[in-house]
This record gives C-alpha cells, structure tokens and sequence, in this order.
C-alpha cells in the first residue's frame, strides 16, 4: 500500500508543478483538466500526509523502549498511535477503491412511461415527483428541461436536471425499469395492474468533458405546448437540436427565451454524449462500469414498488423498505445508502483480489 500512496503524492506534486507552468496557464481547457485532477486527489493527499507523520510518531515511541524510564509512558503513546495508525489505514484503503469519475456530477434524469398504458404514464409522474421531493428533501436545485403530459396527469416523458455536486453519486443507481403494481383509480373491478416506467440517470458533462462541432448539429424552433398539447404561445421559442452524428435528439420547450432553452438542450445533449462516450470506453476494455450495481440498462428491471401490501423491493441487493406513501415523498435515502455500501463494499472485494 505503500507503494501506491507514494505514487499518488508523485502524481500530485506533479500536478502542482505543471499548474504553475505558464504554458499551462495559457491554455483554459487543460488547466481546467488539471485542476479537477488535483481536486480529486486533495482529500487522499491530506490522508496520506496524516498517516505518514503517525508512522514517524510511532518510529519515535518505539526508539524510546529501550529508555526503562520512558518504557511505560513509550507503551501507552505506541498503542494510541497504533490504534489512530489502524483507523487511518482503513480510511486510506477504502479512498484507494477505485472510485466512478462521475460521482461529484450533477445529473440529467428522463423518465419515461413503459408498458402499462395510462397507469404507466401516471406511475412515470409519480417517479418525477419523487425525485423532486428527494431533491428538495436535499435542498438541491432542480430545473424541468422538457415535459410533456397528456392533460390528465398521464406523463409521456420528462427531462429534469438536478444541480448539486454529488447528485450523480446518489442517483446513478435508480436508472433501469422501475415496476408498479397496483389498483389504479380507474379499475372498477379492483385488480391489481403491473406497470413500469423507465429512469435514465445520466452524469451531467460540462464543455472540457465533451467537444462538439456546430457542423454536427441541426437546430430548429417550434411553439411551446402545454400538457394537452395546445400551444402555449405563438412565438417558436422551443428548442429542437439533433446530432447529425449520432443521431441523438435533445430538446427544451420549458423556457420562455429559444436562448435559454438552447442551452439547456445543450446541456442535456453533452450528458447524453458523454454516456454514449463512457460506454463505448468500457466496452474496449470488456467491462461495464466496473463495480456499479447492474448495468443501468433501461431493460434492466430493478425495482417493485408493491401498493398493495405497501412494499418496495430493489431486486439488485434484495432489500424490502415498508411504506410505500413516505417512500413516494421522497423519502428514498436508506435505499440509496444501501446500494452505495454494497457498491463499495463490492470494489473492496474486487481491490482485495487484485492485490492478492
């Protein structure tokens, strides 16, 4: 271990030097690269420093042994600092887990109905409003960049952006398809329907994380419509923008201004090419966001949310959390955490096997 923490502080002084280096300085792109580099290793560099000065604490405790009058008091100060060593080296091993890059990210989230007809549509708002409770519940910032209902409630998509360092961390677990079964107010009879709905939680990229040639886009207008699908408006003030590319489409109608949805489109589109760009990366190296839980697949069925016996299942760790009301409200941090502390304790395992 040692060894590695040794390479980190190379790399770090490295860093250091080469912000100071005025031809870097000259160049915005790669002293903003640089500088979320040395970010990112600031808290394990002030780990490692603490724990090398216990080692040298501890070096001099036990030079004092063979001192009888200082024995007692070198036994007692040689076992606090073997204790503070020990915690220190727990906190170093789980830093040295290979962490997702994104984790400090803000998040683009779309939600959209599955099968299950209308039910699915109403059970799709009922995801959107959850993570906006949960998001308030944070006091996180969130902004709609496009939405569109049928007029009775019945969502047909949604896009939204939650701006708050570390939301990817949190989030990036609940993309998948999401299963609902209940009775919905429409069934006279009582039965019990099956539903699903389909949550995309994707990292969101800033300008350094993703270049994109105007060439490759095609921009166009349209008028703003409200959930019934009248027109809000008659200015075009909505922002249609496709990657001539890829073929991804992004657009906003949320705004007022076509300026203001522009960017947000922008937005939206650079997270999506900054996924397809991820997962591209791992597919050359034969892995899938190693040490995520599940792939994130769309496909993947990952939740049930039981109305009935009010019971929420995450089929991935195979934990039930009672209430599904409270848990509709936002109320979804224990689950989180549990998907995390199984993620971390599975790279643990997966760094555990590597170094052996």
């Amino acid at each position: 271990m040692i060894h590695k923490l040794d390479e980190i502080l190379k790399r770090y002084e490295a860093i250091e030097a080469q912000l100071q280096d005025p031809a870097i300085v000259s160049q915005p792109s790669e002293l903003a690269r640089l500088g979320k580099a040395r970010a990112g290793l600031e808290e394990i560099v002030q780990e490692i420093k603490a724990y090398k000065r216990l080692l040298a604490e501890l070096e001099g405790a036990e030079g004092m042994l063979a001192d009888p009058e200082m024995k007692d008091l070198a036994l007692a100060e040689i076992e606090s600092l073997q204790v503070a060593r020990a915690e220190s080296e727990a906190r170093l091993k789980l830093m040295l887990v290979p962490k997702d890059p994104n984790d400090d990210k803000a998040v683009v989230i779309e939600i959209r109905p599955g099968a299950g007809g209308d039910e699915a549509g109403l059970f799709a708002s009922d995801l959107f409003r959850m993570y906006t409770r949960y998001a308030e519940r944070r006091k996180w910032k969130y902004e709609v960049v496009d939405h569109e209902e049928d007029g009775m409630g019945s969502l047909n998509r949604v896009v939204f952006t939650i701006d708050a360092k570390g939301a990817y961390s949190q989030l990036k677990h609940e993309s998948g398809t999401h299963r609902v079964q209940r009775v919905p107010a429409t069934e006279s009879s009582g039965r019990i329907h099956t539903s699903t709905a389909t949550v995309a939680v994707l990292p969101e990229a800033e300008e350094v994380d993703v270049q994109i040639k105007a060439d490759d886009l095609e921009i166009s207008t349209f008028c703003s419509s409200s959930a019934g699908g009248q027109h809000m408006q008659k200015n075009e003030t909505a922002i249609r923008i496709i990657h001539k590319p890829t073929g991804i489409v992004s657009t906003c109608q949320d705004e007022r201004s076509q300026a203001q949805n522009k960017l947000k489109a922008m937005a939206v589109l650079r997270a999506k090419l900054y996924e397809l760009e991820q997962e591209k990366l791992a597919k050359e190296r034969g892995e899938m966001r190693k040490g995520q839980i599940g792939s994130g697949d769309r496909s993947e069925k990952i939740r049930t949310y039981n109305f009935p016996q009010s019971r929420i299942t995450d089929h991935r760790i195979g934990m039930d959390i009672s209430n599904t009301t409270t848990f509709m409200d936002g109320d979804i941090q224990k689950l989180i955490d549990a998907l995390n502390e199984d993620e971390v304790a599975r790279r643990l395992a997966e760094s555990d096997q590597e170094a052996a």
